[in-house]
């Protein structure tokens, strides 16, 4: 299963966690450094997908289309 959890990573490279993390075995992890300019836009993505997501949308859109 992928999980997906926030954390800051200071100077010295160690990682803080915004919330616990608990895995049973080692695992693998993907870091993603964000650029702080974006992060309300990547914040903001899922609450305005709601919107971009509706049929009405697409109807609206639709003449741009290839």
């Amino acid at each position: 299963m992928m999980q997906s959890v926030r954390a800051t990573i200071d100077a010295q490279g160690h990682v803080y966690y915004t919330e616990p993390v608990l895995v049973n075995v080692p695992r693998q992890a993907l870091v993603i450094f964000l650029d702080e300019g974006n992060e309300t836009a990547l914040l903001a993505q899922s609450a305005l997908a709601v919107d971009w997501l509706k049929p009405e949308e697409d109807a609206a859109w639709a003449h741009l289309q290839a």
